[in-house]
């Protein structure tokens, strides 16, 4: 019962965090972005590196995310997920 209960919410999660992924990135956002903490925040939610979704979108207002800043956090976030999801350490 936990266990269709854990997938279920899993499924769920994984669902607004795509639906949340289509939206586009409103120009205060592109400008005021913490990018480290974004690229730790979608490490931590399972996702791949969305830094060329980011840099797409922001181009609309000529603003170019720091993707040294954003795949920094990217890393220190997947290896806390994958060792939330393994239990282990890498």
């Amino acid at each position: 019962m936990e266990l269709t209960f854990t997938c279920r919410m899993a499924r769920i999660l994984l669902l607004c965090l795509l639906i949340a992924g289509c939206a586009p990135m409103p120009e205060s956002e592109c400008r005021s972005s913490n990018w480290y903490a974004l690229g730790e925040r979608d490490a931590m939610g399972g996702l791949p590196p969305r830094i060329d979704q980011y840099a797409d979108q922001c181009s609309r207002f000529s603003v170019r995310p720091s993707e040294p800043s954003y795949m920094e956090g990217w890393q220190v976030g997947y290896t806390e997920w994958n060792r939330r999801v393994s239990g282990s350490r890498m």
